[in-house]
């Protein structure tokens, strides 16, 4: 008999608020938001400090930043302003707080992902041993469980040895939410090795370096097709055998595109509800889109509050 995965019920402020939660115990971070200049990342601000996830400190011009924040009505007089002359000093000087430990968390506001990620990547006491990637976190009404996807945002046709740090840093974050033993699908259009599909033959590698302990904590199973690693049904219907198909807990895309539009379609066209937070640095990055509404900000400060806690006991 096939077993089809429950849906669950798409309510978007019970997800968050079950989200929010999983950080109640932990005190708040001070999180650089950088470049704030926009309604929305005020908002996020805002009730990311409400919900007692960030104490913010707003980086960027404070001449824009107050007069966005009069025209739309918000109160940020509790917050603290570094004044800054435009986007790029705005990240530049972002970094350099955050390198100085002068914040746990950086948080994008209202500039180009690419400008934010440069002044992070320029600054060495920022940096690891490790490839920098992005993460998201996706409810959605129509799997029974949350979904990590990467990378979307960042490393845009990444190598092998790139894809080993970006499922290593999926599965980390996977352990700070409280999976011990993630469950990891490496995407492909087929779910057979193809020569002619390099990012079949990449799927494979990762599953045996998983298996010579070149990736730790997750359990591994590639190349996988979209349908069969999220629908059982699908996984049976093909006979694949797998402890992965049907039941993943993080996905792994062969490129930046095929991620990105993924996550994009699970939020506009399958009701998710969205979060995300970059790993790979010294502290974690909350790396917004500019159209994000507030509740994905407040859940990437969640994201970037736990990652933050867990780098205090775990150096990254």
């Amino acid at each position: 008999m096939i077993a089809i995965n429950p849906v669950q019920t798409p309510d978007p402020d019970h997800r968050l608020s079950l989200l929010i939660r999983m950080g109640a115990h932990l005190e708040p971070i001070r999180c650089g938001i950088v470049h704030p200049c926009e309604p929305g990342a005020l908002r996020g601000a805002i009730q990311s400090a409400a919900q007692l996830l960030i104490t913010p400190i707003l980086i960027g011009p404070k001449s824009r930043i107050l007069a966005t924040a009069d025209e739309s009505g918000l109160d940020i007089s509790p917050f603290e302003i570094i004044d800054t002359p435009h986007s790029h000093a705005s990240a530049e000087l972002a970094a350099q707080i955050a390198a100085d430990a002068s914040v746990e968390a950086l948080m994008k506001g209202s500039l180009h992902t690419d400008e934010f990620m440069a002044a992070i990547v320029a600054q060495p006491k920022l940096r690891t041993k490790r490839r920098i990637s992005h993460i998201w976190r996706f409810e959605v009404p129509a799997y029974h469980k949350p979904l990590l996807i990467s990378d979307g945002a960042i490393n845009i046709a990444p190598a092998l040895m790139e894809k080993m740090d970006i499922v290593q840093n999926a599965i980390n974050l996977a352990h700070i939410l409280g999976n011990s033993m993630p469950r990891v699908a490496i995407l492909s259009a087929v779910e057979t090795i193809n020569p002619n599909i390099a990012s079949t033959l990449d799927a494979a590698a990762l599953c045996k370096m998983a298996d010579r302990k070149q990736i730790t904590g997750g359990l591994l199973d590639g190349p996988l097709a979209f349908d069969n690693a999220i629908s059982l049904k699908a996984a049976q219907i093909k006979n694949i055998e797998s402890a992965v198909a049907g039941q993943a807990d993080i996905l792994i895309a062969p490129d930046l595109e095929s991620a990105n539009m993924l996550g994009k379609q699970l939020e506009y066209l399958a009701g998710a509800s969205v979060s995300g937070v970059v790993l790979g640095a010294r502290i974690p990055l909350a790396l917004t889109s500019r159209a994000d509404d507030a509740d994905s900000r407040v859940g990437s400060a969640l994201l970037a509050k736990l990652v933050a806690h867990h780098y205090r006991a775990h150096k990254p």
